[in-house]
């Protein structure tokens, strides 16, 4: 055996040791994590891993930064052939992957493309980051090691390459099944430049390229760029469609004594595996709404934060079930805390749930359950609130004494909207074919009845057979769930489903995208198995049915844009029966706002930033509603009462509610079908 083969043995054991030491102590680490199962649904898991791990699909969302990150990807992958040659030769000169034949030379064609590529992305990645210089990607303390990890891939890259280049001028043929249309043109001028000089530069080149190999590997597990490791298996143990629940509480449970996220024992393995998978990208950063106005919410710093914490904590978890006493320094760390030492409570305070943050991150980390689990202990635990948050207490309140967010109104006044309208309770008449759940904004708020009383005309006329529940509905709860309130939103929610139960309700439909999500995917936690619809794809479906029908006799000149709310596009998925509803009027010109479906802005109401002050920055719902006007558009069309109240508001302020009108779907298709009750045939 030769020298090189015995030196890069014992160099791969030492390497190889030390990696597996390193991944070992992660993997415990992970464990002081709550157990969740992530192991359902594996054929849809191998899927998502398929479209959004291997395929890139959200990286590439960036139409810049995502192609140069998908070059990079994938010629690792490629160039993971030739890391496993690399210790095939280095265990025994000659061995090669050149049995596998014409295979072997598809696999040298595409290692040549793709160590071009690397270089050219590494530059560009380089460039984008200190000459161009990304709001995103700058973070101070990063930096330098972003900079490092740049100029190792492309010293591994080039290292491989010139080695490829000159390995025929070296042992004097190629290994019988190599094509490289690039390196061997260069090798030829590599070698005509250097003559007997190639063997020492090509040897050089090897252990450049095994050494940085191997050290890079082991530097992983101690830098931002684990997620060269963990976001494929991230990827596949993330959710399979959007992250629309929130876990429930069992507060019947025995021996639970804490609620919420008070630190990271209270938090999943698989959210501690965020942590070390966060590329530290910014992409969710940068389409935050409250980063994006002003306020201290930074997403990437929350996950960020996670991951900081696990590092200080979990071997101090482990030392202490050992029975081992922590030194004065390790008790020092112990008695930090998650919420205050590593995170603000006003960026826990500051987020909508929006999702914004899930939808374009490229490793499918969930930040928004982890938000709202640290909320929930800011309120069951510490009762702790934040300026903007102050008048949560009087919310829940409301909520507890007439099931409604909004003080000074009854419970017994919740259906006297309905009022002369001939709508049956189903305590009247418990048959029925839809429950139209009208919500606390539907119920009591002046503008949001309009959209009410439209909807409840439209079922009218399409002769839908439909009940309320009156004065039995209460607040479906996710204003309190949102904002960390589980205790109350359970309360809620338990009543609320014996109710439906108790009526047998099948089919629900809300025109509040919080009502409407809420029901549709949190309530079955509890037993219900209604279907539930937002009111726009039960109104496309009645004019797909013909139960609607279009007044064609007077062509709308009108020019729409519409705002896409987050509980029902992003949370659900639906963005296209809003628009197929308008799109039914004709003549009607729908105008998309720059931010649009999945990359819309949100309006600043959700979890249950509605109820609370916004003192921090520019005010989300005037940012949004100006990229509304953008359109030129004379009306705004919404699908929830919150987005109407903060359009609404946001139009106010840019002085154009006289020349602009923010109107519900249904109040538009109201304006817009045939009357057939006032029809004789």
């Amino acid at each position: 055996m030769a020298l090189k083969n015995i030196i890069f043995i014992l160099v791969l054991l030492l390497a190889g040791g030390f990696f597996t030491l390193s991944a070992l102590r992660l993997i415990a680490w992970l464990r002081v994590g709550k157990a969740t199962n992530r192991l359902d649904r594996l054929g849809g898991r191998l899927l998502t891993t398929l479209v959004v791990g291997f395929g890139q699909s959200k990286i590439l969302r960036d139409t810049v930064a995502g192609p140069i990150h998908a070059g990079i990807f994938w010629g690792f992958l490629i160039l993971l052939f030739s890391a496993i040659e690399m210790v095939l030769e280095g265990l025994h000169e000659g061995w090669s992957l050149n049995f596998l034949g014409p295979v072997y030379s598809g696999i040298t064609i595409l290692t040549d493309f793709f160590c071009l590529l690397i270089v050219v992305g590494t530059v560009m990645s380089l460039w984008r980051r200190y000459i161009s210089k990304i709001r995103r990607l700058q973070v101070e303390h990063e930096k330098l090691e972003a900079g490092m990890i740049l100029v190792t891939i492309f010293s591994i890259v080039v290292a491989l390459f010139i080695q490829n280049a000159l390995r025929v001028h070296v042992y004097g043929t190629d290994l019988a099944w190599a094509v490289r249309p690039i390196a061997s043109p260069v090798g030829t001028l590599l070698h005509s430049i250097l003559g007997n000089g190639s063997t020492v530069v090509f040897e050089i080149a090897w252990w450049m390229h095994a050494v940085l190999i191997l050290a890079f590997m082991n530097y992983l597990p101690f830098s931002k760029h684990l997620h060269v490791l963990t976001s494929i298996p991230n990827v596949f143990l993330g959710p399979l469609s959007p992250t629309n629940s929130l876990e429930k509480i069992d507060f019947e449970a025995e021996g639970v004594e804490t609620f919420g996220v008070t630190d990271i024992e209270d938090l999943s393995w698989k959210t501690l595996l965020d942590g070390y998978t966060c590329t530290h990208c910014g992409r969710c950063t940068s389409v935050c709404p409250a980063n994006q106005t002003g306020k201290v919410l930074d997403p990437r710093g929350i996950i960020v934060a996670i991951h900081d914490r696990t590092m200080d904590k979990a071997p101090l978890i482990l030392k202490k079930k050992t029975g081992a006493e922590l030194s004065a320094d390790e008790q020092m760390v112990w008695d930090k805390k998650l919420i205050g030492d590593y995170i603000s409570p006003d960026a826990l305070w500051a987020c909508t749930t929006c999702g914004a943050c899930m939808e374009e991150c490229p490793v499918n980390i969930e930040h928004v359950p982890a938000i709202v689990g640290m909320r929930r202990s800011m309120v069951m635990m510490e009762s702790q609130f934040n300026d903007e948050s102050a008048l949560l207490p009087d919310i829940y309140g409301n909520m507890e004494t007439n099931s409604v967010p909004w003080g000074g109104f009854g419970h017994a006044d919740r259906a006297d909207w309905a009022e002369g309208m001939g709508i049956k309770t189903a305590a009247e008449e418990p048959t029925m074919e839809v429950l139209f759940w009208v919500g606390c904004a539907g119920s009591y708020d002046d503008r949001a009845k309009k959209t009410t009383k439209a909807f409840a005309e439209l079922m009218q006329i399409a002769g839908v057979d439909f009940r309320i529940l009156g004065t039995e509905e209460n607040c479906n709860g996710d204003v309190a769930r949102r904002t960390g309130n589980e205790y109350l939103a359970d309360a809620l929610t338990k009543t609320n489903v014996e109710t439906l139960q108790r009526y047998d309700v099948q089919k629900i439909v809300a025109t509040c995208p919080h009502c409407f999500n809420t029901l549709k995917n949190e309530y079955p936690q509890y037993g219900l198995s209604a279907e539930v619809m937002h009111h726009t794809q039960f109104i496309q479906e009645l004019i797909k049915d013909g139960r609607l029908v279009i007044d064609r006799t007077s062509a709308s000149s009108d020019a729409i844009t519409y705002h896409d709310s987050c509980y029902l596009g992003r949370y659900n998925d639906e963005y296209e029966a809003p628009r197929a509803t308008l799109e039914n009027v004709p003549g009607l010109t729908i105008l998309e706002p720059a931010r649009s479906k999945d990359r819309g802005l949100c309006c600043g109401a959700g979890g249950g930033r509605m109820f609370m002050e916004e003192r921090v920055g520019d005010r989300v719902n005037v940012v949004r509603t100006n990229e509304l006007l953008d359109t030129g558009a004379q009306t705004i069309a919404v699908n929830c009462p919150f987005c109407t109240t903060m359009i609404t508001d946001g139009v106010k302020a840019a002085d154009k509610i006289d020349s602009v009108k923010v109107k519900d779907i249904a109040e538009i298709m109201r304006e817009h079908v045939v009357d057939t009750r006032h029809h004789v045939s």
